[in-house]
């Protein structure tokens, strides 16, 4: 399924928004996402590349999240709610 744009915001420990680009089956030509967390953490910068990605650019600083990466698994927020929602149901 090819599909132009995705965009969603998400609320999880702080708010995550992001965008897909370009989407073919499972891969994105173009992803970002910026987030602001509830809980600050020490800042970091990550450039990785491979294992599911040609180029991921990731910074944090406090509580202000940005991440961008160039031809990339596209992100499913729907797997993760599945497997939380799964994980619940068998701790009860």
């Amino acid at each position: 399924m090819k599909k132009l744009f995705i965009g969603a915001h998400r609320y999880d420990f702080g708010h995550d928004w992001y965008a897909s680009i370009l989407n073919i089956k499972k891969w994105s030509l173009f992803q970002v996402s910026i987030s602001w967390s509830d809980y600050p953490s020490w800042p970091y910068f990550q450039i990785r590349s491979g294992t599911g990605d040609v180029l991921s650019i990731l910074f944090w600083a406090h509580k202000f999240g940005f991440d961008c990466s160039l031809i990339s698994r596209t992100w499913s927020w729907d797997r993760y709610d599945n497997y939380y929602e799964k994980s619940k149901e068998d701790n009860v």
